[in-house]
């Protein structure tokens, strides 16, 4: 039997002396059987992870054996609290500052390749000519073949300043060298801004996420909106995910008086207790304000709704928020890295929190459970509106986006809207501003061959049904008796990709149109395309028209 070698045991042996040293102490300062416990269990787990490394049949790899209990023990307590190594910095950086260090293109991976999938507007692989669709054959002189997407990204990266050497194919073509210098890559917290209705009077602002300047970038659009004769205002926090506590209340500011209650964070350490109110004067405290969400806003975002509902100053429209009521704060750890910590609970000016997963309970599965419907309570506005608990932010006017055909969904899986794009892209120098594009019959003609050969799949919902009442009538085998008249059923209901080429055409025009316009104006034009259509942008423009929004506000309106 092989024993491990001498000089492995004596390491782990003076490992574990120097880590009993550390419990010994952590016991002898440690009051209470909380901690008794605490120091109990570490010496039990750095006695059980020696034995592992030291005997598991198979090398173990000691970092990312940790690593992996590390992150199971933080997914038992919610899916916040999580462990940053410093491999991992960069990462955490991008996503609290919104900046990083590259050339500014999003890629992913189409079948052995990984290609450009969007360079970001002003940035080095734009300015250097890489367009959308542009394979990416080495970085740095290292070929990429068989690297995926996350190791092409991080020969990409880099320190703002520094060289980096990209090879490109465009199609068949040859391939072509770009000496590209990274830069510091800011992903805008407003990526658009424009006025959106035919009157020149409603202003919108487009805020995807809470960065270090996030308020100030909210700031400059409502001014250059107002200096445009914008009288009306929608803040569009759809699908965004949150950020910055602070910068939430920077932006409520915007809009509301000096000195009102934004919100409250409550914990279980009295440290963590804290009071956030406006600063200072408001941009504007009278511009008539429309808020749109759906289940994608979450955190930060539901702070600024949920205040600006709160307390009357803003109508949301949209669908009920994610429902996450829960703050973090981020902890330095040895070896640079950091343990970002679920610290408190938030609560909004009306007093409630919109929390909805209970983590502290959880099901037979070990999902954590939603807030019972008993035990959601009612809170009152300003006004004396009611808004609830426990249940994320719930729109004073609700608004559900059509769903897309499942034609559209299966297209868009086999990167059809993708390719065609790019094929347009190499035939057509130029399409004019964004917004007066459109899809002529002629075009959509050419979308339509050039997909009639491709394979692509989609199921449509009747047929899911139908698939489920077969496995059914086979368990309960009924099946036999009815499989004439079921097998007629799924020839009618099966998808006939042709007819819903036509019967879908306006569906797959709006995504087409989209994808082809963001070839020649990027993230700006993408916005501008899709605002004309947008029935939540409608609505509000709609609900402006009216004047239906102070009755609203107010509570008087039945």
């Amino acid at each position: 039997m092989n024993t491990p070698s001498t000089a492995r045991a004596t390491r782990w042996r003076n490992w574990i002396a120097v880590g009993a040293i550390a419990m010994g102490g952590a016991s002898f300062l440690a009051a209470g059987d909380s901690y008794f416990e605490i120091s109990k269990n570490l010496e039990i787990f750095t006695d059980l992870y020696k034995e592992l490394n030291i005997y598991y049949v198979d090398d173990t790899q000691p970092g990312k054996l940790m690593k992996t209990g590390i992150d199971a023990m933080l997914s038992s307590l919610d899916p916040y609290t999580q462990y940053i190594p410093e491999s991992d910095m960069e990462d955490y950086r991008f996503q609290t500052t919104g900046q990083y260090g590259g050339i500014g293109a999003l890629i992913k991976r189409k079948d052995d390749k990984v290609v450009v999938s969007e360079p970001y507007e002003n940035y080095p692989a734009m300015k250097a000519g890489i367009w959308a669709g542009d394979e990416i054959v080495e970085v740095d002189g290292r070929r990429i073949a068989g690297m995926n997407t996350d190791e092409v990204s991080k020969l990409l990266k880099g320190q703002s300043g520094t060289g980096v050497k990209v090879v490109t194919r465009r199609g068949l073509g040859e391939p072509v060298t770009h000496t590209l210098t990274r830069e510091e890559i800011k992903i805008p917290d407003v990526p658009f801004k424009g006025i959106v209705d035919e009157t020149g009077k409603v202003g919108y602002i487009k805020l995807n996420s809470f960065t270090q300047t996030a308020g100030s970038d909210v700031r400059n659009a409502l001014k250059e909106l107002k200096d445009q004769g914008a009288t009306r205002m929608i803040l569009d926090l759809r699908g965004n995910g949150g950020g910055l506590l602070r910068e939430a209340v920077n932006i409520v500011n915007l809009f509301v008086p000096k000195n009102q209650l934004v919100v409250e964070t409550k914990g279980r350490i009295a440290e963590w207790d804290k009071t956030y109110k406006t600063l200072s004067e408001p941009l504007d405290a009278e511009i008539p304000l429309i808020v749109l969400v759906d289940a994608g806003s979450a955190s930060a975002s539901e702070i600024v709704s949920g205040a600006l509902q709160d307390l009357d100053r803003a109508l949301v429209v949209g669908e009920r928020t994610f429902g996450k009521g829960l703050v973090q704060q981020t902890k330095d750890l040895m070896y640079n890295s950091k343990l970002k910590v679920t610290v408190a609970k938030y609560y909004i000016p009306s007093g409630r929190c919109i929390q909805k997963l209970d983590y502290a309970h959880r099901d037979s599965t070990g999902k954590a459970t939603e807030v019972k419907e008993e035990d959601v309570a009612t809170f009152k506005t300003r006004n004396g509106r009611p808004v609830f608990d426990g249940r994320g932010i719930l729109p004073d006017m609700q608004v559900q986006e059509p769903e897309l055909a499942k034609v559209v969904g299966g297209l868009y899986e086999e990167d059809l809207f993708f390719d065609f794009a790019t094929e347009y892209r190499h035939q057509h120098a130029d399409i004019g501003p964004a917004e007066s594009f459109t899809v002529t019959d002629e075009l959509y003609q050419s979308f339509v061959a050039f997909v009639k050969d491709k394979q692509f799949d989609y199921d449509t919902e009747s047929m899911e049904a139908l698939n489920n009442l077969v496995e059914k009538a086979k368990k309960e085998r009924y099946y036999e008796h009815a499989q004439e008249e079921i097998d007629a059923l799924q020839k009618e209901l099966a998808p006939d990709r042709t007819e819903d080429l036509v019967r879908f055409r306006a569906d797959i025009e709006e995504v087409l149109r989209n994808e082809i316009v963001a070839r020649y104006h990027f993230q700006t034009g993408r916005a501008k395309t899709s605002i004309s259509t947008d029935p939540y942008v409608k609505k509000a423009i709609a609900l402006f028209a009216s004047g239906e929004v102070a009755p609203i506000l107010a509570g008087t309106k039945k």
